[in-house]
């Protein structure tokens, strides 16, 4: 997001507490990755009269800004999650969002290993480092329902429409995995913006890839609850 867009999800976000009891942003809140299109998304984003919990996406590290990106945005109220988790109560339920960007890496039969040349070993290693944060934030959450933030796709389901040559740069089965390790009732990922909306990963739990261009909406609301969406 930056100048040219803000105000445009607005009108529809103001009606979000009659909608909604939290809103997620699954990354690629800005276009370059600076912090004054950071700024942009504050201006959108903040004071929603909800909790506001991200995930930042690619695009939102671009320009090597992403201290100065986080800063703002949390600045604005809004809660950036890279590895960690955060809960909401509402009602007396505790909601539980364990995020993570993701990394690449591919699916079952069709995946990148951590073989050969160093950087192919950094590049799964980076994956893996991803994965297993997620994992210990869905484990360690202390709530009565879980849901899974990330901007890298856990499901190849999600991403028919896209060219599956570039499978491999928009998620990882390990993420995948790394949901499945905890009862968890929802997850969401956006980066896809060809794909589809709906998947499962292999241990049961409903996948929404919630990228724009896929909902064709300000958002999508989904009702959780320890059966899912």
């Amino acid at each position: 997001m930056d100048e040219d867009v803000v105000g445009r999800f607005r009108p529809a976000l103001d009606q979000l507490p009659e909608q909604a009891d939290v809103l997620l942003l699954a990354g690629d809140l800005t276009r370059h990755g600076t912090e004054s299109e950071a700024r942009c998304v504050a201006t959108e984003f903040g004071g929603l009269g909800v909790p506001v919990i991200a995930v930042l996406g690619n695009h939102d590290h671009h320009c090597d800004q992403v201290p100065q990106v986080v800063k703002v945005l949390e600045d604005a109220g809004i809660t950036v999650l890279e590895g960690d988790a955060t809960v909401v109560e509402h009602d007396g339920i505790r909601l539980g969002v364990a995020g993570v960007k993701g990394f690449g890496g591919g699916f079952a039969g069709r995946s990148a290993s951590a073989f050969g040349e160093p950087e192919m070993k950094a590049f799964i290693q980076t994956t893996d480092d991803s994965a297993d944060s997620l994992a210990a934030a869905l484990i360690g959450l202390d709530c009565d329902i879980r849901v899974a933030l990330t901007h890298y796709a856990p499901v190849p389901e999600t991403l028919a429409g896209e060219p599956p040559e570039i499978y491999p740069f928009l998620g990882s089965y390990l993420l995948g995995q790394a949901i499945d390790t905890a009862p968890t009732a929802l997850a969401l990922h956006g980066h896809a913006h060809a794909g589809s909306e709906r998947g499962t990963t292999p241990g049961g739990v409903r996948v929404r890839n919630v990228a724009h261009p896929v909902i064709k909406q300000a958002y999508s609301v989904f009702h959780v609850g320890n059966h899912g969406p």
